[in-house]
Order: C-alpha cells, then structure tokens, then sequence
C-alpha cells in the first residue's frame, strides 16, 4: 500500500512540473500576443489609437497601456474621451500603488 502511494505520489509531482511548465509557456505566448498588440497602437497615429481604446474595457485598456512607451500614451491619452483618460489615469495611480504607500493617514507622510 505504501509503495502505491508513494506511486500516486510521485507521479502528481511530476504532473505538477508538466503543468508549470505549460502555464510558463502559455504566459510567454500571451505576453508575446500583447507586446505585438501594443506595437501595432504604438505605430498608429495617436487619434485612432484613442478612438479604438476608448472602446476597450478597463482591464484590457490597463494591460496595453502599462506597455507602451510613456512617449507614446501620452499623446493617445490627449486624444481620448476625458471620461475614459480620466478613469485610465485612476487605475494607473491606483493600481501600481505599493503596498506601503496607502498606510500612512495623508499626504506627507514619511
């Protein structure tokens, strides 16, 4: 019975390093799948680049923006709905806040 489970054992382990393995692979795909996005809004004149990102949701409209050149979202950003650019501008504060940055009770603290 032992021997059995040590079977059992050792083959979840190694399934648990095939599917590793798989999510990694598949995490490197989608990067390369959202750096080539990127790419094609980044050589886009900044008014259309705005016009189709003004339509995008905002979990897809953060993942593009946060790889894009600040030198090129600053431009579409100016060119965007002011509704949306302001909403972009709010998660882009408030999500790459540091853990840390929200304990203190205002500005000026540290």
């Amino acid at each position: 019975a032992e021997e059995c489970i040590n079977s059992k054992i050792h083959e979840i382990k190694t399934l648990e390093q095939v599917i590793g393995k798989l999510i990694t692979r598949y995490n490197v795909l989608e990067e390369n799948k959202l750096k080539s996005l990127v790419n094609i809004y980044e050589k886009m004149k900044p008014k259309d680049a705005a016009r189709t990102l003004n339509e995008l949701e905002m979990p897809t409209l953060l993942a593009v923006v946060k790889h894009m050149k600040d030198s090129r979202t600053a431009p579409i950003m100016a060119e965007m709905d002011s509704i949306k650019a302001k909403a972009l501008t709010v998660e882009l504060v408030t999500r790459n806040r540091l853990p840390f940055a929200t304990a203190g009770s205002g500005e000026g603290d540290g």
